[in-house]
């Protein structure tokens, strides 16, 4: 995945180079404020339109839909294993946020398709025998992405920690993203800017 973070620089690079200064300008001037819901960005901004080093997390988040954002993100540590598989295979996602038990949104560790595999089904337990603090990744070792954080330097830190999903934390949980949804967000930012370069090498743009 770092050749992949290293390609998308090298294709941003030059597709930066190859646009005129002035109409970047004119781009960027045309951005609205990052944060609305959550803390989040507009979604009135196309994030093919606002430029790779201007596409945040939030970005990635609201381009998800609010569905993706709800009170199925999460799980309690003493849950079973059973019943965090089951939510994450009727909501076709691959890691559940695993909070505290009790009212309080506290955030105990992330559980995911992987800790099942390998702590489970690898070992022979049983997954309704076993409590979700038994498998998590626990607090202590949970890395996180913040709202404004840049959508490379989030790639950056997935990629270094050879993970594949991150929660998302503004005070409290707001939601999860994957590499898939980074890497889908840098490629139709990329398809943005290869639109507008071929529009103003045909005359759309002066």
């Amino acid at each position: 995945m770092q050749g992949l973070a290293r390609a998308i620089r090298s294709c941003q690079e030059t597709l930066k180079n190859a646009i005129p200064k002035d109409w970047q300008a004119r781009v960027t001037a045309n951005k609205d404020s990052i944060f609305s819901r959550f803390g989040s960005v507009s979604s009135s901004i196309d994030i093919r339109e606002k430029g790779l080093e201007n596409v945040t997390v939030a970005d990635v988040l609201t381009t998800k839909g609010e569905e993706k954002t709800g009170a199925w993100l999460s799980c309690r540590s003493n849950d079973t294993v059973y019943d965090a598989v089951k939510h994450m295979a009727q909501n076709n996602i691959g890691s559940l946020v695993v909070l505290k038990p009790g009212q309080e949104q506290l955030i105990a560790g992330i559980i995911t398709e992987r800790d099942y595999l390998q702590k489970i089904i690898a070992q022979g337990r049983s997954s309704k025998q076993t409590r979700v603090g038994e498998i998590m990744t626990d607090e202590h070792n949970l890395i996180t992405v913040s709202l404004d954080m840049n959508i490379l330097k989030a790639m950056q830190l997935m990629t270094e920690n050879h993970i594949r999903h991150v929660p998302v934390i503004n005070v409290k949980i707001v939601g999860m993203i994957s590499i898939v949804d980074v890497v889908q967000a840098v490629v139709q930012q990329q398809k943005g800017e290869l639109k507008r370069l071929n529009d103003f090498i045909k005359g759309e743009y002066y």
